[in-house]
Formats: C-alpha cells, sequence, structure tokens
C-alpha cells in the first residue's frame, strides 16, 4: 500500500460535523462481544467429545464458549486477523482447537486435509465485527478514511475500488439495489460513473461523500450505509458463499448434529429460512404431477420455528445485535 496516497489535508464532510481521519496504522480495535451466544451454544447443543466447525470464527466468542461444553473446534475464518486473535485468545485451549484461514464456503476441503468425514455440528455468525468496520485501513468504514478495499481475505483479488471504477451503471445498479436494497441505486451508480470518468474512487469517504451529495441526510443513519454493505457484500460474493456454506456443512453433519447461523439482514435470513425449509419438506406436490414425489434434499429438521432475536437487554448492552436473529436446523438423514 502507497502510504503517499493518504498524505492529504484534512477535510470536511457535508452535513453533519463528521472529521475524515488519515487512518491510522495501528489502532486497538476489539472484536465484537458474540451476538446470542448463549442461545446458540444452547441450541447447538454440541456433544463432549465432538467436532463442532465454527465457520466464522472471529475474536473467538463462540468457540470458547463451544469448548466450554466438551467439544472441540475447527475454527475458520478468511480473515486473517480474525485467525491471528483467536489464536491468541484461544491458546490455554491447546490442541482441542484447530484454525485455519478460509472461507466456510471450502470447509469441506480443509475438513478432507483432516480427514474428518462427519462433524457434530456447525455454527456461523455472519456480522462484521467492530475491529473490521473501525479499522480505516480495511476500506469497510463511512467515518474513517482509508483505502477503498473492503476484501474480509486480502488474497483476494476484486476489491470495491475494482468495482467502483470498472462495472458498468447497470451493473452498479443492481448491486446497490438488490444487495443493499438501496432505494437511490440507479442515482447513486449514474453519478459514480460520471465521477470516475474525472478521477478514479480510491478512498473510503471520498465515495461515502460523494453518495451523500445523491441521498441527503435522513436521521442518524450515514447515507450511504447501504451502498457500502452492497459493495462489500459483492467484494466478498457473501450470499453465493452462504448458499455454498449452508450445503458444504449440512452434508457433512451427523444424524442429529445440528447448524446454527445467526444473520443480520433479510436477505441472508431469507437465504438461511428457505433453505430449511426446503431441505425439510419430505415430499414435493405440484399440480400437474400425478402424485407427490419424494424431496432428494430432505435431509432437516427445524429447530426454529420462528427465528430467536436478542434479548431487550443484549440491544441495549451491544445496539449491533438488533437485527441479529438466529435459526437452528437438525441433521435427521
Amino acid at each position: 500500500m502507497n502510504a503517499l496516497l493518504f498524505e492529504r489535508p484534512v477535510w470536511f464532510a457535508t452535513g453533519p460535523l463528521v472529521l475524515e481521519e488519515e487512518p491510522q496504522e495501528m489502532e486497538d480495535f476489539t472484536y465484537h462481544h458474540p451476538v446470542l451466544a448463549a442461545e446458540a451454544v444452547e441450541l447447538l447443543a454440541p456433544h463432549p467429545g465432538s467436532l463442532v466447525v465454527d465457520g466464522t470464527v472471529g475474536g473467538g466468542g463462540h468457540t470458547d464458549a463451544i469448548l466450554k461444553s466438551g467439544a472441540d473446534v475447527l475454527a475458520l475464518d478468511q480473515d486473517p486477523d480474525a485467525i491471528a486473535e483467536a489464536r491468541e485468545q484461544l491458546t490455554h485451549v491447546g490442541g482441542r482447537v484447530t484454525l485455519r484461514q478460509a472461507n466456510f464456503r471450502d470447509a469441506d476441503k480443509i475438513l478432507d486435509e483432516l480427514g474428518v468425514q462427519k462433524i457434530g455440528g456447525a455454527i456461523l455468525d455472519l456480522g462484521v465485527s467492530s475491529r473490521q468496520l473501525e479499522n480505516a485501513w480495511r476500506g469497510f468504514s463511512i467515518m474513517r478514511n482509508g483505502p477503498l478495499d473492503m476484501r474480509m481475505d486480502p488474497r483476494s483479488t476484486i476489491t470495491a475500488a475494482h468495482i467502483v471504477n470498472n462495472y458498468s451503471e447497470e451493473e452498479l445498479t443492481r448491486i446497490f439495489r438488490d444487495l443493499g436494497e438501496e432505494p437511490a441505486a440507479r442515482r447513486i451508480a449514474s453519478m459514480v460513473v460520471k465521477m470516475r470518468k474525472d478521477a478514479p474512487f480510491t478512498e473510503t469517504l471520498q465515495l461515502a461523500r460523494a453518495i451523500e451529495k445523491v441521498v441527503g441526510r435522513h436521521g442518524r443513519r450515514h447515507p450511504a450505509t447501504q451502498a457500502f454493505q452492497a459493495l462489500r457484500m459483492e467484494v466478498n460474493d457473501e450470499l453465493a458463499a452462504l448458499e455454498q456454506g449452508l450445503r458444504v456443512l449440512t452434508a457433512r453433519l451427523e444424524v442429529a448434529a445440528r447448524i446454527a447461523v445467526i444473520t443480520f439482514h433479510s436477505l441472508e435470513d431469507r437465504i438461511v429460512k428457505n433453505f430449511i425449509r426446503d431441505h425439510s419438506r419430505e415430499w414435493l406436490d405440484r399440480p400437474e404431477w400425478p402424485e407427490p414425489k419424494r424431496n432428494p434434499d430432505y435431509n432437516l429438521r427445524a429447530v426454529t420455528g420462528n427465528p430467536i432475536e436478542p434479548s431487550e437487554n443484549e440491544r441495549r448492552i451491544n445496539p449491533r445485535s438488533r437485527s441479529a436473529k438466529l435459526r437452528v436446523a437438525e441433521k435427521i438423514l
């Protein structure tokens, strides 16, 4: 990274006073307290001696709770910072936890490398950590200036800057509309395409400030929040990774083992809800069929009918938990 990129005067964003900061090379950011940790581990019901996959280890909060139940853990995360943090936090457990930098969509490959055929459970916490959001160098922040990056895994080749500066107006509109559920998707995409002709977008607040001028400020939420979410999801292929990860992890579950997934917005929750529903139907029927057919994907039982949501106390302590939803399913075949 060229440090000269950020040697520029400090400026102010439009609207309420927001000082644009130079990115700090070393800041003490922490991972958020795991959301719905007690509920997730209780419903996951890991058995002592079994192996549970934590596909999003983050700071190690869920993994630590699972280890206390007596189960061992294969802890995955595509973010090398998360793996380093978890390794430091979990040194006391010795060989009971195995850490790997990998996306949970590739859990089957890691399990094959370890010679593991079946697992006693799996958990996914799809929230973005405070450490990622607030560290300017990672490029996720709307409030701290940094490179327009947003990669969870630095080994990936696609950055937010590449998308913003190279995708067509139609492609950008689709991303902002479908992934960010942004009402002003077309206007933002049009603005981006026009402005990048004069100078490419390279910094987070450069883009956030431009979006703010298009959308305007309404309430406390930053007007670029949904567009930034959409870019992050596109950069990291998050929805496709979730769909693939659910298939991979469910296929590896032992009978009676469970998978727990904590989502933070409607697109993720819909994927999880539909996956559990589609794999919980023993029979399929259509008007044009002479008789119902057995569902070839039938292998789950929904443990949670409606999703579990954080308590009022947890929402008060951790405002980022407000949109969290926990769904759990059990392998039956």
